[in-house]
């Protein structure tokens, strides 16, 4: 492979890599990112949304994997109980 290929491929390799990056970082969630198995349970977890799924159109951001599956089984249930505490909480004071 000559030098130009070389370089060709790994030009390439960065923009696949850049626009992957750009895309996850890109991924927001409901509720602020907060996972929504935390707030089912009463608690914030604010996550980075990389592991999110796309229910009824949005999407909806968990801590982890194992969080993601358990939502998945009772969607709607927890997304009441998500709702509930996330509307419950008062707006922080703004500076």
């Amino acid at each position: 492979m000559t030098r130009a290929a070389h370089l060709g491929a790994l030009a390439a390799a960065l923009t696949l890599a850049l626009s992957l990056t750009a895309a996850t970082a890109a991924t927001q969630g409901e509720f602020d990112d907060n996972c929504v198995m935390g707030l089912a349970l009463g608690k914030e977890i604010k996550t980075d949304c990389s592991v999110n799924t796309v229910y009824a159109g949005r999407t909806y951001c968990f801590g982890n994997e194992t969080a993601k599956q358990l939502f998945l089984k009772k969607p709607d249930e927890f997304l009441l109980k998500a709702q509930i505490f996330y509307s419950s909480k008062s707006p922080e004071p703004q500076p």
